[in-house]
């Protein structure tokens, strides 16, 4: 596991790396370390996975949602300034799909502002930002092994990275119960350690990780060019980021229908997220209505994502797009 994470860090440019048990703890150790808890706020997205927001209220904080850029689904950087109160602790923005969002103008609000800034990268080990890898701006960034992401384990896992030592020693002593030396126990921690198996099978594939980014990058650009023309949305790539393609995601009007087509041809879709966080019926107590935030709205009942795997052949994805245009264009 130390192997891992000093691979991990330096993959990351982080000084420092500390692995634990699924990206949903590497969320919930940084908002602990950082002594986020009840009374406080952190900004998050409302377009999303549900960790993201879940970690914040089980960490005893409260979600403020905003709504996000349209075209990289991202959190719309210039709606968080608006949305900080008195009791604002933390800004957790998520690099969704595999592209970073605009860190540099976040990370300059939460400077201006004293806050912490805690990275989801869950969807973008490696992807980049002017050249600085994702994680690699805030307090913390957060990664997830998921078997499905681009690099996976065989189960779950998860890693932290930090450029602040003393914060990296906080999360260390945290994911192993805040026992030091063992059986005293300073603070409350968890169990959330990342097994040997796992890690010795990540560091295998990590030596290939850069190889199938960029096998999913050449798959986007040739979805992108049999697209051209279309009325299906495609996914923007800001020209400051390196994206990674976790996912492929496209726009149409009628997603649920293009899906149903796709799933009679033996095409495999997914739709992220049907339901946006702020109308999820476990934050109902916090009041959001329907068209408070409808970015993350109409892109939760627009957006489909298509096969993006590396292995994913020519012939394959070429019957994918016409698949989508047969069912767009008519």
């Amino acid at each position: 596991m130390l192997a891992l994470e000093e691979e991990i860090a330096r993959y990351s440019q982080c000084p420092y790396a500390i692995a634990c048990a699924s990206g949903t703890d590497a969320l919930l150790l940084a908002l602990r370390a950082l002594g986020i808890g009840p009374g406080d706020e952190v900004i998050t997205t409302a377009y999303s996975f549900f960790a993201s927001a879940g970690t914040i209220v089980n960490a005893g904080a409260t979600p403020v949602f905003v709504d996000i850029d349209p075209r990289t689904f991202n959190i719309d950087p210039h709606a968080i300034e608006a949305a900080i109160t008195p009791r604002t602790k933390a800004v957790l923005p998520v690099h969704l799909y595999g592209q970073c969002c605009d860190v540099a103008t976040v990370k300059a609000t939460c400077d201006k502002h004293q806050l912490w800034l805690i990275e989801d990268a869950a969807q973008a080990i490696g992807s980049e930002w002017d050249g600085k890898r994702a994680g690699a701006f805030g307090d913390f960034g957060c990664f997830s092994f998921f078997p499905s992401k681009n690099l996976g384990a065989a189960g779950d896992g998860g890693m932290m990275v930090a450029r602040n030592s003393d914060y990296a020693d906080r999360v260390r002593l945290l994911r192993e119960h805040g026992a030091r030396p063992k059986y005293h126990h300073s603070v409350l921690g968890t169990n959330s350690r990342l097994d040997a198996l796992q890690a010795a099978i990540l560091r295998v594939k990590l030596r290939h990780l850069d190889r199938w980014s960029e096998m999913r990058a050449k798959n986007a650009a040739l979805y992108d060019h049999l697209f051209e023309g279309s009325r299906v949305g495609r996914p923007w790539r800001d020209p400051r980021a390196r994206h990674i393609y976790n996912q492929y995601v496209i726009r149409v009007k009628d997603r649920d229908g293009l899906r149903n087509v796709m799933t009679e041809r033996g095409i495999g879709t997914e739709v992220y997220y049907p339901v946006p966080l702020h109308l999820q019926q476990c934050f109902a107590a916090l009041g959001y209505q329907a068209g408070d935030l409808p970015n993350s709205e109409a892109a939760a009942s627009e957006t489909l994502a298509l096969p993006i795997y590396p292995e994913l052949g020519e012939e394959r994805l070429r019957y994918v797009a016409a698949t989508v245009r047969e069912f767009t264009d008519r």
